[in-house]
């Protein structure tokens, strides 16, 4: 079933999300002057959550694979999400009218 065009709108909404979220995380990384540790990093895995997290304990560079396929996954997850109580609730109409 092919996703409805809000439904991908929803769903490149959250991915936009994400992506300022990352640039703002770039941003306060290279050229914010900290005096001790900052945490925007954190927020990537906030808003990628809970797909992240599985991945927080990799070694290496693999965590932030972890940040995309969270935002991939959950994108996916949100419009089927939304296609699915948007078709839900245009049901529940046709049935109230009489009309399915």
């Amino acid at each position: 079933m092919a996703c409805s065009s809000s439904c991908r709108i929803f769903a490149l909404g959250y991915l936009a999300v994400v992506a300022a979220v990352a640039v703002w995380v770039g941003v306060d990384t290279l050229f914010v002057e900290h005096a001790d540790a900052s945490f925007a990093g954190v927020w990537l895995f906030v808003v990628t959550a809970p797909t992240s997290f599985l991945f927080v304990s990799l070694p290496g560079a693999l965590p932030l694979l972890g940040v995309i396929a969270g935002a991939v996954s959950q994108a996916f997850v949100f419009g089927g999400a939304y296609r699915w109580f948007l078709n839900r609730s245009t049901h529940a109409q046709r049935v109230s009218t009489g009309t399915a």
